[in-house]
């Protein structure tokens, strides 16, 4: 039996996407860049212009959570509290204008039950505290073994603008 011949025939479809892949290819290589594009047609810049200051963007698509938490700590008694609202003003009033995500807040007791109750107090005064800062954000209340009451670490996680 005669094996078959070879047809260049046969290799017409591998020619025609090795064709397009090289089409396709040079076609996204020759493309200039975009924004240097931009710089070059805006009129009036010239080397002896002075700049001028640009305005901040404004940021676009949805917010995001910053990676790295506020921590800020609070020593007030528990059930004061206009004492616990004035330390929360105080603790937080570096970073006024920003809106929080979430809080988690962890109560230091010997027992758990009352530290996540401490926690829970000071949770729900944070939006009394700073309205604008805590409207919406969501709390979590935490246990932190320890031997004082009326201590809170908290943890603030607030948005990116």
């Amino acid at each position: 039996m005669r094996a078959p011949r070879f047809n260049p025939l046969h290799l017409a479809g591998w020619l025609f996407a090795d064709m397009l892949l090289v089409l396709a290819l040079v076609a996204m290589g020759d493309r200039g860049d975009p924004l240097a594009a931009e710089a070059v047609a805006k009129p009036g810049s010239s080397a002896s212009a002075k700049p001028k200051p640009s305005k901040a963007p404004k940021p676009k698509g949805p917010r995001s959570v910053v990676n790295k938490p506020v921590k800020v700590s609070i020593d007030a008694a528990p059930g004061d509290k206009s004492h616990i609202k004035q330390r929360l003003r105080a603790v937080t009033a570096p970073y006024r204008g920003r809106q929080a995500a979430f809080v988690l807040t962890f109560g230091r007791h010997a027992d758990p039950g009352a530290g996540g109750a401490y926690a829970h107090e000071v949770n729900t005064l944070l939006g009394k505290a700073r309205p604008d800062m805590f409207k919406g954000a969501t709390t979590r209340d935490f246990w932190k073994g320890g031997s004082s009451s009326g201590h809170a670490d908290i943890e603030i996680y607030f948005y990116t603008y």
